[in-house]
């Protein structure tokens, strides 16, 4: 099995999660990431325990340049090197997340006899997933829409999907260094922080401690460390998120896939601040949840440190309120979607095995 994702960790953590999945279902099967030469799939699938080979990630122009001019050459350098890996690995399968680095992997297996299988997270699909669509094998979707396909959310880490929070918040707390007693308030941005979300929050912070709101804050590794205060925890990357989610009431984060699909299993209410740039993909992806009364969306000029704090605190004050959207996330989250997308993929694979000589041309 090859994965092709990379960039950031939305791309790649899905992809691990998948890798986790098939080695539970098939123990003795191989898996291997092909990714960028700079992104974090260089830290995170080594740390996984999967093997990462690199190729080149081609970035497309955003507007008509003379870099439009060396795309081409680039783009084939880097899907030589796919297909080189690809032959080494005798590949029955490619399955694709995403991102730059992925693409050349996409397109190395249209003259080869591997199997190639599409998931697209976001509900705006980006550029080498509608490319890779047009000749996939299979196509899934977490948003309806995005691309033409079946319907399936996003493959969740295992620690997650079957987290039980209610029984886990004494040890998380225990674990972050929370009183038991006190709500909590989960921030973060994603892999990199949100520098306007660590702003408005820095401004609000005093509020919320004194109303006896706990703060736990990842705020990213790029951006700079906060000055503690009894009843805040700030770390600059959460690497058990799923102990997070666990010690918290309430979130207050970016609008990332991975995100959403997460607080939604786990059944976190959560203030979703979607990133304000892009194709406006994260305010989609945040949508469905919302509507579905799981959760509160603010556009990112809105979000000021007098809304987060009244915001915050009629929540907290209000178990009811809190509890209802618990559980209108929690029914809008897939649990089980990393096993689903695995047995998706053996499928595929398995129509390649034994069928060499077959290929889409």
């Amino acid at each position: 099995m090859v994965l092709a994702a990379g960039g950031t960790a939305g791309h790649i953590e899905p992809a691990l999660n998948l890798a986790d999945a098939l080695t539970q279902l098939e123990p003795g099967i191989e898996v291997t990431v092909i990714g960028g030469e700079t992104g974090l799939e260089t830290t995170l699938v080594p740390a996984r325990g999967y093997a990462l080979r690199k190729v080149p990630a081609v970035a497309m122009p955003r507007k008509l340049s003379t870099d439009l001019l060396t795309v081409g050459p680039k783009v084939r350098k880097a899907k030589n090197l796919s297909g080189v890996i690809l032959d080494e690995l005798d590949a029955d399968v490619v399955v694709g997340f995403g991102g730059y680095a992925a693409l050349p992997a996409y397109l190395a297996t249209k003259k080869r006899e591997c199997g190639l299988v599409i998931h697209e997270a976001n509900a705006t699909a980006g550029l080498a997933n509608k490319v890779g669509a047009r000749f996939a094998d299979s196509v899934l979707v977490s948003v309806p829409g995005s691309l033409p396909g079946t319907t399936l959310a996003l493959p969740l880490r295992s620690s997650i999907a079957h987290l039980d929070r209610t029984s886990m918040r004494a040890s998380a707390r225990d674990y972050f260094g929370l009183n038991h007693a006190n709500p909590v308030l989960l921030v973060f941005g994603g892999s990199q922080g949100a520098q306007h979300i660590n702003a408005v929050l820095a401004e609000s912070l005093q509020d919320l401690l004194a109303q006896g709101i706990q703060v736990l804050h990842a705020y990213g590794n790029k951006n700079q460390a906060p000055e503690l205060t009894p009843g805040y925890v700030a770390i600059p990357y959460l690497d058990r998120m799923d102990l997070a989610y666990a010690a918290a009431d309430l979130g207050l984060t970016r609008a990332g896939a991975m995100t959403v699909a997460e607080v939604a299993a786990v059944g976190l209410p959560s203030i979703f601040v979607p990133l304000p740039i892009g194709n406006g993909e994260q305010r989609l992806n945040a949508l469905p949840l919302v509507d579905a009364g799981g959760g509160l969306l603010i556009e990112n000029a809105s979000l000021t440190a007098e809304w987060l704090t009244s915001t915050v605190l009629n929540l907290v004050k209000d178990s009811n309120a809190l509890q209802s959207m618990s559980q209108a996330a929690a029914q809008h989250g897939v649990r089980d979607s990393a096993t689903r997308l695995a047995a998706e993929v053996l499928r595929v694979a398995q129509q390649y095995q034994g069928k060499k000589g077959v290929t889409r041309g």
